[in-house]
């Protein structure tokens, strides 16, 4: 064992769980397994990769499970409790995973809701009511409702990903509740299903006898007579003048003056009681406009005592956050040190703005310093869009340090938050703590993740002496220990200093009775593990684990790189909204699997560090397989709300997963593609010839290329050949501002007339472009020699091949240290070798400070245009635009300076987000064609196809404009390329 264990070390992992234990436990779980798979016409799955997937949900919390369930209807449910009943095997419901408090994590069978049971079965815009399966994704029902004028009331910022299921079993809220209420508000009747296998139609009434209807006999006497024998119990525990009451049961909802409403209890009972298979909940009508007002006060404290006094305005929303929550890109925002964002609602544009306007004048009589009015939707989604990240960029501190979940939802009534989060932030400072709220100040709830170290036993000591001290501090002030996303493990046991040690024991005897074998969801809001218990973190490598990249905003910790991925599950996503630039995740919206998302990966890799599930360390088939169909588009490192950057992990992943193994053959043949592509140029006229012959399947079958795929077309001319004879021609350009024009390899061998238009454009814009040369000026072989060339290393970067991209990276970085600096900046058309050149480089090469400079001077063709020539005038070409902003400009490099050159040139419209598919090597492997056509239908082959006949299509990227040459039906082109031909047409005509 201690040999295995230095190797899993060595591996990336942790020591492995063997022995006769472990090898019983495999076996009950391919029993358990075998057992389900027949009784269910749905997927079952024990291997280590799906129980990966499960271990984590958006908490601080992890359990294995032993096997996990996709039922395809109830009938499903019914027959996997049934096998778990037999074998005394516990059951966790879970929808999208994005539950902070740990209730969607569980050991025994997960059931997964997410992959069938997702149809909305009935809308009946007359009754605003919807009959809904328990995976519906709430942004599917809100869209099967808006023709109606209606939406679901209840909308947590995770709206694009989390379930109806999940919302039910927390009492979901979100930003809209001090309108429309919580989700137990808007619940009408909850078919579920017992451990037990009892069906149950819960909703309001009594029959005759005053029992509570659609129970069986057990349930219905069992019920009356606990609420009868504890009515003062239930009359007098609960605080009043909560909104967001949502800790514990809510069986005060079962009192005869609540309407004995058995749909609203049961409704935040986190799985623990029954397992929804159906539900139908009410609509609400919809505002036809909205207006946002962004009012600005001086402090957070000052914002949280205004929140209340709006809420006679009726207003739709009163969400609050601080200055130390909004990043860097944040814009629109009134000066100040915290913000409210309060929403109107009216029937036409001009009532919703007036009701804002009427509102933002009593705030400012009341203490707002200032405040912004937007009517418009997009600048409206860019403001809401700042607010809804905030629960993944809350986990990452100013200074970069972490910050957890745990006290994300604590409520008070909303007249003392002020108050309380005077004492709440004196309680954080008094045990060294930093954490940054935001949240439903209209109803009094604040997020907030903390700086917890729950790495060490020092940290987790306080973080439970933290804990609690605040859930006395919160009942003090009349509050909920949680006000949103429910009790589960992190704040369960310390429920008794909220409701007392009387009424949690009738909790118990509540569960009892709906679930005597204790087999749903235990270990939550009952009887609950210790809120220090089962922390994800506790399995984690103790020490950094050797690694290529520097890692710069993890310290070096390939650790802490993937603990940035908390679940929020943005990357879940399954359609980008109208008009937005998002990326992430294409793979996901392509096969809409868990294990090709950014968060499916990331729990994958953490399971690999983990040693326990995942196994085989870096060697893992798992972690390769759900890697396989990454992209590398880098989409995650800018819309993930924490940075994750899946690309980076994918090649520090395979560098050690091959190191001294055979590769796959696209690797030697794409990953090593600059070095093929200039041993060929000279043959580049045979080459091409060839690839035209049936020796061309030959060649895509050796080098693992799609067969579906067409080998592009070599230059007949490189870019570089045909600068150096210009430049033996005309000579040396003399005169302008002398810029480094970097020769890519794309643009080199395959799109020389990319570099020739760019040329064109610098020059007419004053600037002289000049080429480094390919080899560093002091160690230049003798002509007769062939020069090694330079390259970004993207292509070894992608495919894993780390030292070789190191190597390649030195040379570049030696060649062109001495060339490039303040005010004479590397100048580079294709967008993915900018990034790799911005980002890659500098994190490959931390050790060289020559790195970092030359990171510095890249800059992309747009931005060098607007910082060298501001004063040039653009050829105005005055057309409609479409296509596609690369999707590693938008990661990395951002698209601001190119959506201004388009606009001066009178090129109108916004390209879409999203990513081609092809995505460099991973469109042209073998296995990836479905893949990558998928991708390219989700944005960018829509986008074209809707364009106008005489819009410009623009595809900066060699990538998308090959996807779109063998996939669409017109020809995308580089801006420099349209600017280029503007000018010869105005050169043409004289003027």
């Amino acid at each position: 064992m201690a040999e295995r264990t230095e190797k899993d070390k060595r591996n990336g992992g942790g020591p492995g769980k063997g022995g006769r234990g472990a090898e019983r436990a495999a076996a009950a779980r391919r029993d358990l397994a075998r057992e389900l798979t027949a009784a269910v016409r749905g997927e079952v799955s024990a291997t280590a990769a799906d129980r990966a997937l499960m271990t984590m949900d958006a908490s601080n919390y992890r359990r294995v499970p032993d096997a996990v369930v996709a039922p395809r209807d109830a009938e499903d449910v019914a027959a996997a409790l049934r096998v778990c009943r037999e074998r005394g095997v516990p059951v966790v419901p879970r929808g999208g995973g994005t539950s902070i408090a740990g209730q969607a994590t569980g050991t025994g069978v997960v059931l997964d809701f997410t992959r069938h049971l997702r149809r909305i079965v009935a809308l009946d815009p007359a009754a605003r009511t919807a009959v809904v399966q328990p995976g519906v994704i709430l942004d599917d029902l809100r869209a099967a409702a808006a023709p109606h004028g209606l939406t679901f009331g209840p909308d947590p910022s995770t709206h694009s990903r989390c379930t109806l299921g999940g919302m039910i079993g927390n009492n979901s809220c979100g930003a809209h509740s001090v309108a429309w209420g919580t989700t137990a508000d808007n619940v009408h009747t909850l078919d579920l299903l017992t451990y037990g296998g009892e069906p149950v139609r819960a909703g309001r009434g009594t029959d005759p006898e005053g029992r509570p209807t659609g129970l069986p006999p057990r349930l219905r006497d069992g019920v009356k007579a606990l609420v009868d024998q504890e009515s003062t119990l239930l009359r007098t525990g609960y605080p009043t003048g909560l909104p967001r009451r949502i800790s514990g049961y809510a069986l005060d909802a079962l009192l005869p003056e609540a309407g004995t409403d058995l749909a609203r209890a049961l409704t935040g009972s986190e799985g623990t009681l029954g397992v929804v298979t159906e539900a139908t909940v009410r609509l609400v009508e919809a505002p036809a406009a909205r207006a946002l007002a962004v009012l600005a006060y001086p402090d957070e404290a000052a914002a949280a005592e205004a929140a209340h006094t709006l809420l006679p305005h009726r207003p739709l929303t009163v969400e609050g956050m601080a200055a130390d929550l909004v990043g860097k890109g944040a814009t629109g925002l009134p000066d100040g040190g915290a913000w409210l964002f309060v929403e109107t609602g009216g029937a036409s544009p001009a009532e919703a703005a007036a009701r804002a306007e009427a509102l933002c004048r009593a705030a400012r009589a009341d203490g707002a310093t200032g405040h912004t009015l937007v009517t418009d939707p997009a600048g409206q989604r860019a403001l809401w869009r700042i607010r809804e990240d905030a629960s993944g960029t809350a986990t990452r501190l100013t200074d970069g340090s972490e910050a957890w979940p745990g006290w994300e939802d604590c409520a008070v009534p909303p007249a003392r938050l002020g108050r309380y989060l005077r004492d709440f932030r004196a309680l954080l400072a008094q045990h060294g703590l930093r954490g940054t709220p935001y949240g439903h100040f209209g109803d009094g709830c604040i997020h907030v993740r903390i700086d917890f170290d729950l790495l060490t036993p020092p940290g987790i000591r306080r973080f439970r002496e933290f804990s609690t001290d605040l859930a006395a501090l919160v009942v003090a002030h009349g509050g909920s220990l949680s006000g949103e996303h429910g009790d589960g493990q992190a704040r369960a046991e310390l429920l008794p200093a909220m409701y007392g040690a009387e009424l949690v024991g009738l909790f118990g005897r509540f569960k009892d009775l709906w679930d005597p074998a204790a087999g749903l969801n235990p270990g939550m809001l009952v009887r609950p593990a210790r809120l220090d218990d089962n922390l994800r973190f506790a399995p984690l490598p103790k020490g950094p684990v050797p690694v290529e990249f520097g890692y710069p905003q993890d310290g070096g910790d390939f650790s802490a790189a993937v603990r940035r991925c908390v679940g929020v599950a943005k990357c879940r996503t399954e359609k980008l909204g109208s008009g937005t630039t998002d990326v992430m995740c294409p793979s996901y919206r392509a096969t809409g699997e868990e294990q090709h998302s950014t968060r499916g990966r990331a729990r994958l890799l953490h399971e690999m560090l983990a040693g326990e599930v995942v196994t085989d360390g870096w060697r893992s088939p798992e972690v390769r397989d759900a890697l396989d169909l990454c992209l590398s588009c880098k989409g995650c490192r800018s819309d993930c709300p924490v940075g994750v950057d899946m690309a980076t992990y994918k090649a520090e992943f395979l560098h050690h997963h091959y190191a001294g193994r055979l590769r796959p053959a696209a690797h030697y043949a794409m990953g090593r593609l600059p070095r093929w592509l200039r041993a060929a140029a000279p043959a580049a006229p045979v080459l091409n010839t060839l690839a035209r012959t049936p020796l061309a399947a030959v060649a895509k079958r050796l080098g693992g290329i799609a067969p579906e795929r067409e080998i592009p077309e070599l230059a007949g001319e490189t870019f570089r050949r045909w600068w150096w004879r210009r430049h033996a021609t005309t000579g040396a350009p003399t005169g302008g501002r002398t810029v480094v024009l970097w020769p890519d390899t794309f643009t080199d061998h395959l799109s020389p007339e990319v570099g020739r238009a760019a040329v064109r454009v610098l020059e007419a814009a004053g600037l002289r472009p000049l080429l480094p040369p390919s080899a560093p000026l002091s160690a230049r072989p003798p002509l007769p020699l062939p020069r090694p060339g330079l390259c970004c290393g993207l292509t070894y970067v992608s495919t894993g091949q780390l030292t070789q991209a190191r190597a390649v990276m030195r040379r570049t970085v030696e060649v062109l240290g001495p060339l490039v600096g303040p005010g004479r900046p590397l100048v580079v058309l294709e967008p993915s070798c900018a990034a790799a050149l911005r980002t890659d480089l500098p994190e490959l090469l931390a050790d060289d400070p020559r790195a970092a400079r030359l990171a510095a001077a890249v800059r992309t063709f747009a931005e060098v245009l607007e910082e060298l020539a501001p004063d040039w005038t653009p050829p105005r070409l005055d057309r409609p635009v479409a296509g596609q902003t690369h999707c590693h400009q938008h990661a990395v490099l951002g698209d601001a300076a190119d959506r201004r050159l388009r606009e001066r040139a009178g090129l109108e419209g916004a390209l879409s987000g999203g990513c081609c598919g092809l995505a460099g090597n991973f469109g042209f492997e073998r296995g990836h064609y479905e893949v990558s056509v998928a991708c390219a239908e989700d944005q960018l082959l829509p986008a074209v196809r809707e364009a106008a006949p005489e819009a410009e299509i623009l595809a900066d990227g060699f990538s998308c404009r090959t996807q779109l040459a063998q996939l669409g039906e017109r020809r995308g082109r580089h801006l420099a390329e349209v600017l280029a031909e503007g000018l010869d047409r105005e050169e043409g005509t004289g003027r």
